[in-house]
């Protein structure tokens, strides 16, 4: 049985007033890596690394989150998007940096999140997230519509979600959520040969997508890996590196 994984690693080295988070990412179609430095409760300093990617533009997109030096660190993952335009940036860059920003903000030391989405039969599968090891979500999916349990039930992925989930939820459930959303959806990428594109379409969705690159943007062919059974290899060669700092 084919399953969708995601693990996001993240460790924090804190300091006097000062510290950095170092977070990475890693599923089928990506790996990506994060670091934030803050200082008196503000981003210093920024900067994102791009290991696998969908279209040869991605790696530019790390230049992107330059845009978040200065903000204010905030327990709310979600805050990024409130503080650059997320359609200019990688989406999945943005989503580790704001865990990233989140955890300094909480004083998290450390956190896995790991994510496995089933496969899809008669459009329905089952969504999990592990949070440090104890399975904290699991949702019923049919289609983009969230069949159980409550209070999920009824919950449309693609509308609205994000709006119910960081007003009805406290912030760590809230962050879970949207974590667990965003790989429901893109694990559907599954159900497709992707590297019959070209380049990237043209949905102005993310960096490689706007419209002025996303034909400059081209399909990084053999990028998509399976780990169905090998979900070990997840972030496997980032842990050296999340344990350096600055």
């Amino acid at each position: 049985m084919s399953v969708f994984r995601r693990r996001v690693d993240i460790i924090a080295h804190p300091g006097n007033g000062t510290g950095e988070v170092r977070a990475t990412l890693e599923d089928d179609f990506h790996h990506f890596r994060v670091w934030v430095c803050h200082h008196e409760g503000e981003v210093t300093a920024i900067g994102g690394e791009a290991l696998r990617y969908p279209y040869s533009l991605c790696p530019q997109a790390c230049d992107q989150l330059q845009q978040l030096l200065g903000m204010k660190l905030d327990r709310i993952a979600h805050s990024v998007t409130r503080q650059t335009d997320a359609s200019h940036q990688c989406t999945h860059l943005l989503d580790l940096t704001g865990l990233a920003v989140a955890a300094a903000a909480r004083g998290t030391h450390q956190r896995r999140y790991d994510v496995n989405i089933g496969q899809r039969i008669a459009n329905r599968t089952r969504a999990t997230l592990i949070r440090d090891g104890n399975e904290d979500l699991t949702w019923e999916v049919n289609g983009t519509l969230i069949e159980g349990p409550s209070p999920y039930c009824g919950i449309n992925l693609r509308e609205g979600m994000a709006r119910w989930a960081l007003n009805t939820l406290n912030e760590e459930a809230a962050e879970a959520a949207l974590l667990l959303r965003r790989c429901t959806l893109i694990s559907m990428g599954r159900a497709y040969n992707l590297d019959e594109q070209i380049h990237a379409a043209t949905t102005a969705l993310c960096y490689s997508q706007q419209p002025e690159r996303a034909e400059q943007a081209l399909r990084m062919k053999g990028s998509t890996l399976d780990f169905s059974h090998e979900q070990l290899k997840l972030c496997a060669q980032d842990q050296e590196w999340l344990r350096q700092r600055h």
